[in-house]
């Protein structure tokens, strides 16, 4: 499977991430508010690289048709202990 993500901006802080499996084209909503960034440590980070870091993060450990149609975050925060590390390792902050 192809983990490729296209990430469309749709609403402040909501994103469109589609991911282009052999099955077809998967679509989740992610949420990327600034206090969940701020908590992360990236207040200064690209919102649309975050989300697509997370979309990279999150293939890497469930298969993309399991993603869920809304996805926070938070909660991605809240279901992997090393989530923030790696996303801010993964953009240089």
């Amino acid at each position: 499977m192809t983990k490729q993500f296209d990430v469309e901006p749709v609403t402040e802080h909501q994103y469109l991430v589609r991911a282009h499996t052999d099955s077809g084209i998967i679509e989740s909503w992610f949420r990327a508010d600034p206090e969940t960034l701020e908590q992360l440590g990236l207040t200064n980070a690209d919102e649309l690289q975050v989300v697509e870091q997370t979309a990279v993060y999150l293939a890497g450990r469930q298969p993309v048709e399991d993603f869920p149609p809304m996805l926070d975050l938070l909660d991605v925060m809240a279901s992997y202990e090393d989530y923030p590390e790696h996303i801010r390792r993964q953009l240089g902050a």
